[in-house]
């Protein structure tokens, strides 16, 4: 076998690994198709009773996740969609607390089409409210603490402005 042989052969198994590789890795909850050679996959995993997104190929192009029973979304699950061109998500429980906060900035970058169409359920107060219109303040305290040791120093720190007011005014 010669080197162009070779190659030729070499590259026909790439892409027959390839294809097997995308064929394995479709979610067994979803159906997936593929879009043509190297245009992606479209994934359909709506109205599964789903309540995690499952791990999803890279070259996904479409995903439709709606009326499952998703809650929220983990951190980075979506992150390595980078292919992706269409996303339904809506018909969703969504819990509008401080863990959506990664699924509301991923949509706000990738498809605001489909953060326009997310409701909240839970909590209460923002049952039904648009995801989209959430602000900080709603979305409850999603700041981190700050370590005890910082705490200390800006205590002193803030003690000490207001002795100097103190002192300040009594001149």
């Amino acid at each position: 076998m010669n080197k162009t042989e070779f190659i030729s052969v070499a590259g026909f198994a790439i892409s027959l690994l390839f294809h097997m590789t995308q064929a394995e890795v479709c979610p067994s909850t979803c159906n997936c198709k593929s879009l043509g050679e190297m245009k992606g996959l479209h994934i359909d995993c709506s109205s599964r009773k789903l309540t995690e997104v499952p791990a999803l190929p890279v070259n996904t192009k479409r995903l439709y996740l709606q009326n499952n029973s998703l809650t929220s979304v983990p951190p980075g699950a979506l992150d390595s969609l980078r292919s992706l061109e269409e996303v339904k998500i809506f018909d969703n429980p969504w819990n509008c607390d401080c863990h959506i906060l990664y699924l509301k900035l991923w949509l706000e970058d990738v498809s605001a089409a489909s953060l326009a169409n997310i409701r909240c359920a839970t909590p209460a107060p923002l049952k039904k409210k648009p995801l989209s219109q959430l602000t900080g303040n709603e979305l409850g305290i999603c700041k981190r603490l700050l370590p005890v040791k910082c705490l200390e120093t800006c205590l002193s720190v803030l003690l000490l402005t207001f002795d100097t007011l103190d002192f300040m005014q009594q001149l």
